[in-house]
C-alpha cells in the first residue's frame, strides 16, 4: 500500500505523453457542436516508439503556428496552409514549418540522475518582428528559441569564395559589389537564451507573463521569475517546501500568468486547491491573496478521494474573468471574484469512479490530463481514456464525446459522438466501460485562438478538427 505521501510525490511526477491530431468545432442552429475532421500528423502505426509519444501542444497568439513537443526532445513546428487559410470557407489544415532538437538526455553526476530530454512544456511568446520566440522546458531547463526564415543569399564577396574558403588575397584583382539573390525558403531555429540550474525539482509549467519581458517556471514546490534578457538570475516568488520533508503534504501542479494584469497568478495544487498571488504584496508570494477551493463532500469521502481531487491543471480564460481547473474525473469553471466554489462543473468520465481501484493499480491515475479554453471562452475542451476528448459548450451546457480514430483520417469526415455504457444492454455505437483502452489517453489538447480548430495530441499522432464544412 502506498502512503499519502508517496501518493502526493507520485500525482506530482508522473509523466506520460500522447499523439497529435488535428480538429475543429461548429455550432448550429439547434445547439450542438459538430466537429470535423481536417488533418491528421503522424503515422497511425500500431508500433510506436516512447521518443515519438507527443508530450505538449500549444498554438501560437494568432493561431498560424502550431508547436508540438514529444518525448525525444524534439519540436516540431506546423504553419497554417495559406490556401486553407484563406479558402471560404476556411479551413483548418497545417503543414510542417520546422523541426528541431530541443534538449537532449543528461546525467546529473551530483545526484546520480537521468534528466529525461521530454519536453514538458511550450509557450510562445507574442510575435514583435519577422521572427518567431518560443520558450520550451524539459524537467531541468528551459530554453529560448528563435525561428526564422531566409529566402535570399549574398553572392559576390571579396575576400571569400561562394563555398565559403577564403581567397588568396594575391588573387583578388577588382572589388565587386556583392549582391542579394532570392534562394529557396530555408526556417532556422536557433538557442537564443538558456535558462538551467535554477530548479530542484521537475519543472512542470511555464508561463509568459502579459508584459512580454517576464515569464515564470514552477516545479513540484517552488515557483520562480525570469526576465527573458538575464539567464543567471531568476528570483522566487513561492517557496512551499517544509522545513522537514517528512511533513509534504501537497505539491505544486500546474501554475499560470493571468492574461492581463502581469502582477496576478494562479498555482494549484496536488490537495485540490487554487491559489491566486499579487506580487505587488510581498516579494515572496507564501500568503495567497485568494484561494480556491470546493468543500468536500462526506458522502464521497473514500480512500481515492486525495489522489483524484488532485488538480492536474489550471488555466486562465481569455477575458480574464474565470479559470478553468481540471482533476481527475472533472473540469470545474471557476469566477476569480468567487473563491467559496466552483460556478459550472462538468464530469468528464464519471463512470469511472467505481473503476479507481483497477485505476490505482496500474497507475493511471495518476495521468495528468490539461484543459483548454475556446478563443472566446464559450466552451472548453479536455481529454480522456480510449483516444477521446471531451467538449463542453458553457451556453448551451450541452456536452460531446468524441473520438480521435483512425478511421476517421479523411477530410470532412463529421465526427459522431461516443458513447459509454456503464451496465445493462449496451445499445448500437455505445462502448462498455470495461471495453476501454487506458493506454490510449488524450492527456494534451489545443483549441485556435480566434477560431473554431483544435489540435489532439493522441500517442504519436496529432488529429486536428475544425468547423463543419
Amino acid at each position: 500500500m502506498k502512503s499519502p505521501s508517496n501518493i502526493m510525490r507520485q500525482s506530482s511526477l508522473t509523466k506520460l505523453g500522447s499523439m497529435i491530431n488535428t480538429a475543429v468545432n461548429k455550432r448550429v442552429g439547434n445547439g450542438d457542436i459538430q466537429w470535423c475532421f481536417s488533418q491528421v500528423k503522424g503515422t497511425l502505426e500500431d508500433d510506436v516508439t516512447e521518443a515519438d509519444i507527443i508530450s505538449c501542444v500549444e498554438f501560437n497568439h494568432d493561431g498560424d503556428l502550431l508547436a508540438t513537443g514529444d518525448k525525444g526532445g524534439r519540436v516540431v513546428i506546423f504553419q497554417r496552409d495559406p490556401v486553407s487559410k484563406n479558402s471560404i470557407p476556411r479551413r483548418g489544415e497545417y503543414n510542417v514549418y520546422s523541426t528541431f532538437q530541443s534538449h537532449e538526455p543528461e546525467f546529473d553526476y551530483l545526484k546520480s540522475l537521468e534528466i529525461e530530454e521530454k519536453i514538458n512544456k511550450i509557450r510562445w511568446l507574442k510575435r514583435k518582428n519577422p521572427a518567431h520566440f518560443l520558450l520550451s522546458t524539459n524537467d531541468k531547463t528551459i530554453k529560448l528559441w528563435k525561428v526564422s526564415e531566409r529566402d535570399k543569399r549574398v553572392e559576390g564577396y571579396n575576400t571569400k569564395e561562394e563555398n565559403g574558403t577564403i581567397r588568396d588575397p594575391a588573387c583578388i584583382t577588382s572589388l565587386r559589389v556583392p549582391t542579394i539573390k532570392p534562394m529557396e525558403l530555408m526556417v532556422e531555429a536557433s538557442p537564443r537564451r538558456i535558462f538551467a540550474n535554477a530548479h530542484t525539482y521537475h519543472i512542470n509549467s511555464i508561463s509568459v507573463n502579459s508584459d512580454q519581458e517576464t515569464y515564470l517556471s514552477a516545479d513540484d514546490l517552488r515557483i520562480n521569475l525570469w526576465h527573458l534578457e538575464i539567464t543567471d538570475q531568476s528570483f522566487n516568488i513561492v517557496d512551499i517546501k517544509p522545513t522537514n520533508m517528512e511533513e509534504l503534504t501537497e505539491v505544486i501542479t500546474a501554475a499560470e500568468f493571468h492574461p492581463a494584469e502581469c502582477n496576478v497568478l494562479v498555482y494549484s495544487s496536488s490537495k485540490g486547491t487554487i491559489r491566486l498571488c499579487d506580487m505587488r504584496s510581498a516579494a515572496l508570494c507564501d500568503q495567497h491573496s485568494k484561494l480556491f477551493e470546493e468543500p468536500e463532500d462526506p458522502t464521497n469521502r473514500s480512500f481515492f478521494s486525495e489522489i483524484i481531487s488532485s488538480i492536474s491543471d489550471v488555466k486562465l480564460s481569455n477575458s480574464g474573468r474565470y479559470m478553468i481547473s481540471r482533476d481527475y474525473l472533472s473540469v470545474k469553471v471557476w469566477d476569480l471574484q468567487m473563491e467559496t466554489r466552483p460556478i459550472e462543473c462538468y464530469p468528464v468520465h464519471e463512470y469511472l469512479r467505481s473503476k479507481l481501484c483497477s485505476l490505482y493499480e496500474n497507475d493511471c491515475i495518476f495521468d495528468k490530463f490539461e484543459c483548454c479554453w475556446s478563443g472566446n471562452d464559450s466552451a472548453i475542451m479536455t481529454g480522456s481514456y480510449n483516444n477521446f476528448f471531451r467538449v463542453f459548450d458553457r451556453t448551451t451546457k450541452r456536452d460531446l464525446t468524441l473520438e480521435a480514430a483512425r478511421d476517421i483520417a479523411k477530410p470532412k469526415t463529421l465526427l459522431k459522438p461516443r458513447k459509454v455504457c456503464t451496465g445493462g444492454k449496451r445499445k448500437k455505437d455505445e462502448i462498455s466501460v470495461d471495453c476501454l483502452d487506458f493506454n490510449k489517453k488524450i492527456l494534451h489538447t489545443a483549441w485556435h485562438p480566434s477560431e473554431n480548430v483544435v489540435a489532439v495530441a493522441a500517442t504519436n499522432n496529432l488529429f486536428l478538427f475544425q468547423d463543419k464544412l
